[in-house]
């Protein structure tokens, strides 16, 4: 768990989202922060480390609570649980291993915000751009050589 002081600054981040500071929350964004792309099950188990008594249930409401508000984002690679992660503020992108499922971040492609531009519209006001690189990590790569 974070100091004090760091708890103070994460419950003014919920509360400039709307949300109320309860110790669940500041579990689960304790959990996801310095982390890269983690499931619902390895933040329970993170939290439960510090909340013994919290429910896998709970878990998943506050990390819909968290992504809804915008506090942490969550993705959802074709044939891989939902991955929840605490890189928020930008319009990143991921790369996803086809072998070993591992995912990193890597920055916009180009431009700003958002990265591409569609070909149409069709009357929406775009805010971002997700895109999903698939393929082969090094370490597979070197195991597959």
């Amino acid at each position: 768990m974070t100091t004090n002081t760091g708890h103070e600054s994460t419950a003014e981040r919920l509360r400039s989202a709307g949300l109320k500071v309860t110790a669940p929350r500041l579990a689960v964004l304790d959990a996801l922060s310095g982390h890269g792309h983690d499931d619902a099950d390895t933040v329970f188990a993170r939290v439960q480390q510090e909340l013994p008594t919290t429910s896998l249930q709970a878990v998943y409401g506050v990390l819909t609570a968290l992504s809804g508000a915008g506090l942490i984002r969550k993705i959802e690679p074709a044939g891989s649980p939902a991955l929840y992660e605490s890189r928020i503020g930008d319009n990143h992108h991921h790369l996803v291993c086809t072998s070993c499922q591992r995912v990193e971040d890597v920055d916009c492609v180009i431009g700003e915000s958002p990265c591409l531009t569609p070909s149409a519209t069709n009357g929406f006001e775009i805010h971002s751009a997700e895109v999903t690189f698939w393929g082969l990590c090094g370490e597979c790569r070197s195991r597959t050589v």
